[in-house]
């Protein structure tokens, strides 16, 4: 990830306060603060002394060159960068609501395609405007959550218990798996049950060395377990099996290398609880080598995610 070098110098005078005081809705920082700016969001860059807005500028580009950049995602180094550089507290010559710094800042970025926005938590975060996708730094789905958080994982909740299979996937695993990273994700859909190979959604991710695995989802909307008859709403574990065969042996093609590829992993997806009983029975039903290949997801692990990445909610909760 490169930006323009005139980018970079406008972000640095931000980062720097480089305004007069009574005009300017940035702190001033010296080299001093500077160092502690850097520090802040997990960096080792310390101020060497020289022009500060060209040491900025040069940090930044540093910053930017990380390999977990892509060129529609930003690394996560510049991701506290700013939201450092955003903190309410910091306002001057503006309320908390920072609209004046947000509008300086974001006729910066948008010259390189990003935008810079506040979430329900406060915090400033950057967004692809093509793709939407938002840069973060690594969200922790296992993180104690905020009053709000909470109120907005039990509005999750409520959704994901009267969804349909279509809409968990449409409206829930696809922003989510886009969020985490994950490209050309396609989705089989269910009135052409023929045409899935026991995959409801195929994807790929691109590594930091840039070698990509590709993923299968199969998604239940209820409780996956193992019990000899399933009750309404729930899916049996056995139920699943010949799917996630299928999605492992067929080849899908990837309309980017022009080639047909094996699905790596597949990732089995339930809206409700994946019980303990169904995960073992699977994993005794498959070889070592396929055990491997196979990742579990239950509605645990999805509203998490979704609270910590900011995504919003959708559209019927």
């Amino acid at each position: 990830m490169s930006f323009k070098r005139r980018t970079l110098m406008q972000l640095a005078d931000l980062i720097c306060g480089n305004f007069p005081h009574e005009q300017s809705f940035f702190v001033y920082r010296s080299s001093r603060f500077l160092t502690e700016f850097f520090a802040d969001v997990e960096t080792n860059y310390e101020h060497d002394g020289t022009t500060r807005q060209y040491w900025v500028a040069d940090t930044l580009q540093k910053i930017l060159e990380e390999p977990d950049s892509t060129p529609s995602s930003l690394p996560g180094t510049f991701a506290r960068v700013i939201d450092r550089l955003m903190e309410p507290a910091d306002a001057l010559n503006e309320d908390e609501a920072r609209t004046g710094a947000l509008a300086q800042l974001n006729s910066c970025l948008l010259r390189e395609g990003f935008e810079a926005f506040y979430a329900h938590d406060r915090k400033c975060y950057l967004r692809h405007v093509a793709t939407n996708t938002v840069a973060a730094s690594q969200p922790n789905p296992h993180r104690p959550f905020s009053a709000a958080e909470m109120e907005r994982r039990e509005q999750l909740l409520v959704y994901l218990q009267a969804c349909t299979e279509d809409e968990l996937i449409e409206e829930v695993l696809l922003p989510l798996f886009r969020q985490l990273g994950f490209h050309r994700i396609t989705a089989a859909g269910h009135k052409d049950k023929s045409l899935e190979y026991g995959k409801d959604v195929w994807m790929k991710y691109v590594l930091p060395t840039r070698h990509v695995l590709y993923f299968g989802i199969q998604a239940k909307k209820g409780k996956l377990d193992s019990s000899g008859m399933s009750k309404s709403g729930n899916a049996n574990v056995a139920e699943i099996l010949n799917q996630v065969l299928m999605m492992l042996g067929h080849e899908i093609f990837d309309p980017e290398i022009g080639k047909r590829v094996l699905v790596d992993h597949a990732f089995i997806v339930a809206g409700g609880e994946i019980t303990k009983q169904a995960r073992n029975w699977l994993g005794n039903k498959l070889d070592a080598s396929r055990r491997s290949q196979i990742l579990f997801m239950d509605r645990e692990d999805i509203l998490n995610l979704f609270v910590v990445t900011t995504l919003p909610l959708p559209g019927a909760v």
